[in-house]
């Protein structure tokens, strides 16, 4: 499995804009999902936005306008542009991979493929 490596995370005001990489250290080309999830304490891990290998986004309502992921499979990395952040954005953001496909011969088969990153903190603070 590949590793990933969160950064990009700090402190901020609210209002202000961060963005988050995530670098893997092999290639992500055949990932199905790429996302970013995010978990403050006491509460569980929540789905932040994801992305296909082939490039459909998702995002959490509360995200929707603010945030844009984006994957550059050629670089194998994630990135996650946070714009107008507010302080409910506080959290430790982790990168995942989901699932991975292989052509074998005309199919795309897909096997079960789970890795995360050690985590970013962000906090948004005035």
């Amino acid at each position: 499995q590949v590793q990933l490596v969160e950064s990009g995370g700090g402190l901020v005001q609210p209002g202000e804009s961060l963005r988050l990489s995530c670098a893997a250290s092999g290639s992500i080309i055949n990932i199905i999902t790429m996302a970013w999830y995010r978990q403050t304490p006491g509460k569980s891990r929540g789905l932040v936005a994801s992305v296909t290998v082939g490039g459909v986004t998702n995002y959490r309502d509360s995200v929707k306008g603010r945030f844009t992921i984006s994957r550059d499979d050629a670089k194998n990395m994630i990135y996650l542009q946070m714009n107008n952040l507010k302080p409910e954005d506080t959290a430790v953001y982790y990168c995942n991979a989901d699932g991975e496909q292989v052509l074998s011969g005309s199919k795309w088969i897909r096997y079960p493929y789970d890795a995360w990153g050690q985590g970013t903190q962000v906090t948004v603070s005035s």
